[in-house]
Parts: structure tokens; C-alpha cells; sequence
């Protein structure tokens, strides 16, 4: 198995363009630059270790839940046999697998401390 990277996942409250643009601004004066913008969830990144990372969301616009950290595996393959492996251990799945529009394919698990989980590999 190999992980890309780890990601947390910080909700923004109140839900709306203003508090995004405040929290960018934020963690762009520590150094992070805006790598992805879907409207409701931006993702800032070191520019000199990419995969140093933290996404801000509002909501999540297919899932029932923003999920509290995000884990992207190497491949779809890899991606599935997590998901296999999560369902024989009895793991709650939050939201079932499935391909989103912006090119991952990902899923929702909790763990034993009750976070979820956003498992997920670019397509």
C-alpha cells in the first residue's frame, strides 16, 4: 500500500465564500498557495513539499458529512482493497465508494475514535 498523503480537512463556519476567503488569507500568510477551488472545499500547499497540505470546506457536495482528515492512496486499485478490507473488519462506511466528478474515486470510513475517513485515489 502506498499513501500519497494525508490531509486534514478543517470546516468552515459560517458556511460561505467570506469565511473561505478569511481562512485562505490565513494560511496563505503562513506560506500556503491555493491549489484547488470546487466552490464549496479549497485546497492550499506548500509550494516547496506539495503534498503538505489542508483543505477547507463548507460542506461536502456529495458526501453526508466534511470528513475530518482525507488519505489518498497510489492507485484505484489500492483504493479498493482498502475499501475490502475496511468492510471485513466491520468499519462503519460513511458515504459507500464511488468516482466524483472532479477525477478521485473515494469513500467515507469511521474509525474507532469516531473521525471519518476520506479514502480516496485520483482517477
Amino acid at each position: 500500500m502506498t499513501v500519497r498523503r494525508i490531509v486534514p480537512n478543517h470546516p468552515v463556519t459560517p458556511a460561505g465564500p467570506e469565511a473561505l476567503d478569511a481562512a485562505r488569507a490565513f494560511y496563505e500568510r503562513i506560506g500556503l498557495e491555493q491549489v484547488m477551488d470546487l466552490g464549496w472545499v479549497r485546497t492550499l500547499a506548500s509550494p516547496t513539499h506539495p503534498t503538505a497540505q489542508i483543505s477547507l470546506f463548507t460542506h461536502d457536495a456529495t458526501a453526508p458529512v466534511v470528513p475530518d482528515l482525507s488519505i489518498e492512496v497510489e492507485s484505484v486499485g489500492e483504493l479498493e482493497s482498502v475499501y475490502a478490507a475496511l468492510c471485513a473488519s466491520g468499519a462503519e462506511i460513511v458515504h459507500g465508494i464511488r468516482d466524483e466528478e472532479w477525477g478521485v474515486r473515494r469513500f467515507f470510513a469511521r474509525d474507532p475514535q469516531g473521525r471519518v475517513v476520506n479514502v480516496l485515489a485520483h482517477l
